[in-house]
């Protein structure tokens, strides 16, 4: 039975090797265009695929393989005496070996073309020559990654390509048009939500282990979007880990709500605000400190030093061992103070040289580099059995009603507004205490909201006592206090006053709202409701 091997590939890395040994040990080797015409320059010889189909490529070449004479030649099994006889009265010929890669859809998805321009990018005849061939595994070899090129020749050449591997190679096939496909169906669906969610994402590291030690794990990326994590790069330090991952996720996400200066991404509901006649006049550097998924400091500054070290004093201890991210480019003088730190990650969209050389000394320091803001539609969360998908939280606030017969001080609001988006990123039940654009307290994670309040409310006396006992008392107004829900009974306000709150902004909504505003008007507290809830589980 003659050998014969069909290559068509896109990405062309190792081919003209692969196609030299095939040659060389007896293989006729079929090609289409491009391909054919690289072989032949690097001296193998080629036979075109019209002369097996006997019929000419057409359609600017959309039509090429999609032919009996290739997938009867793909699909018949040698094992089957009624499908050989078959191929023998149509004067067919078997393809015991198929190479293809696929037209770059996932690449120009990205690219910023149009519709039609796009869509030409999608590949027809190559998924459907690697799924005939995959199909018929056991007699037909089919590659699809130029990794694996070196295991096929090294078992040809010892004339045994194992079951197990043949098996291994079609499975990736499926992997990769499953995937394929999905990334079409993403870009071609006006539906938010439909019937198959269509979901393709590439492994690019495999990590040390998952969320414990015990626990194996992987980073994917999503193919048809170019997300964060498709676009961030790793400077400096250790590998990442999966606690590393998602703890920079959120980091990353929670430091761009205030915008990404870098870039010129806009505050998480600027439009909104100035909507509702509010002046938000974010300052020139943001900063978070993670630890554990929860922030542990929120600050803005008007430079990036003045950012960082009040989001340190938000929660000195907790910092430790974390994870901070900027807004903005990363000067000397901040990454001195960052380097006097244990820290697993710093990020930012930039770095200046000698802030980059006083970083990269410690070793073990991830020093992670992106101009992207966080831009993913919808967010998943996997379930036993399925995955929730919804919609990503990009409002900030639907209404600014004061509800009080005191309205908030003028210099109140970019606190208040700062709290909001500061309250988003916290576990709920989620209390953030504010004072001039920092974080001085966050209780977040508690099963009942007045817990979460006292926790931020303790952590907020403590700080604002310690800052006045070093001096650093400012004197600007009271601190303000957040919260990522409505309040159903009035004990939050209370807590609030004994604290020396003056001011409150949550989103309402409560039946018991009544209960909470005549508080606050009772104990002179100024009480804002936004209409937008910020759960975060």
């Amino acid at each position: 039975m003659k050998k014969r091997a069909l290559i068509s590939v896109y990405d062309k890395a190792g081919v003209a090797a692969l196609a030299s040994f095939l040659a060389a040990s007896g293989w006729e080797i079929i090609s289409t265009g491009g391909t054919a015409q690289y072989l032949a320059e690097n001296g193998v010889a080629v036979t075109d695929v019209a002369a097996v189909t006997g019929f000419p490529e057409c359609l600017d070449g959309r039509v090429k393989t999609l032919h009996p004479a290739i997938h009867a030649g793909l699909l018949a099994r040698r094992d089957s005496a009624s499908h050989m006889e078959t191929l023998e009265k149509l004067g067919l010929e078997t393809i015991g070996l198929v190479c293809v890669n696929l037209y770059p859809f996932f690449e120009k998805v990205n690219a910023g073309l149009s519709l039609p321009e796009t869509v030409e990018f999608i590949d027809i005849g190559g998924p459907a020559m690697l799924r005939s061939a995959s199909k018929n595994f056991r007699d037909v070899i089919v590659l699809t990654d130029p990794a694996d090129y070196g295991a096929v020749i090294e078992g040809l050449r010892a004339d045994d390509v194992p079951l197990p591997l043949k098996k291994r190679l079609a499975g990736k096939v499926f992997n990769l048009t499953s995937a394929y496909d999905a990334a079409i169906a993403r870009y071609l669906l006006d539906e938010e939500y439909p019937a198959y969610y269509p979901v393709s994402v590439k492994k690019v590291q495999t990590l040390r282990y998952g969320e414990n030690s015990h626990q194996s794990a992987a980073l994917y990326v999503n193919t048809g979007a170019s997300g964060v994590f498709g676009a961030m790069e790793q400077l400096a330090g250790k590998e990442l880990s999966y606690n590393n991952i998602r703890d920079l996720d959120l980091a990353w996400k929670a430091v761009c709500a205030f915008g990404l200066k870098t870039g010129g991404t806009a505050p998480q509901g600027e439009a909104e605000v100035r909507a509702l006649g509010l002046a938000d006049t974010a300052l020139p550097a943001a900063c978070v400190a993670v630890k554990h998924n929860t922030p542990c400091g929120v600050a803005e500054g008007n430079s990036l030093l003045e950012a960082y070290r009040k989001a340190y004093a938000s929660d000195p201890v907790s910092i430790f061992g974390g994870i901070v991210a900027c807004n903005t480019t990363v000067d000397a003088a901040t990454a001195g103070e960052l380097a006097g730190l244990f820290l697993e990650i710093v990020a930012a969209p930039g770095y200046e040289p000698e802030a980059l050389s006083i970083l990269t000394r410690k070793k073990n320091l991830r020093v992670m580099v992106s101009q992207k803001a966080p831009g993913e539609r919808h967010e998943y969360i996997a379930v036993d059995g399925g995955v929730l998908v919804q919609e990503t939280n990009r409002r900030l606030l639907e209404k600014w009603d004061v509800v009080t017969r005191i309205a908030p001080r003028a210099e109140d609001i970019a606190d208040m507004i700062f709290g909001i988006r500061a309250v988003g990123y916290v576990k709920s039940n989620a209390i953030v205490v504010i004072k001039n654009r920092a974080t001085v307290g966050i209780g977040g994670g508690e099963t009942n909201r007045i817990w979460a309040a006292e926790l931020a409310l303790s952590r907020a006396a403590k700080n604002i006592a310690q800052a006045a006992e070093n001096g650093a008392g400012d004197g600007s107004p009271a601190p303000v206090l957040a919260s990522d829900a409505f309040f159903p009974f009035p004990d939050v306000v209370e807590a609030a006053h004994a604290a020396g709150i003056k001011t409150i902004v949550q989103v309402g909504g409560s039946q018991n709202d009544t209960a909470s505003v005549e508080t606050a008007d009772r104990l002179g507290i100024a009480m804002v409701l936004t209409g937008t809830r910020h759960f975060k589980h």
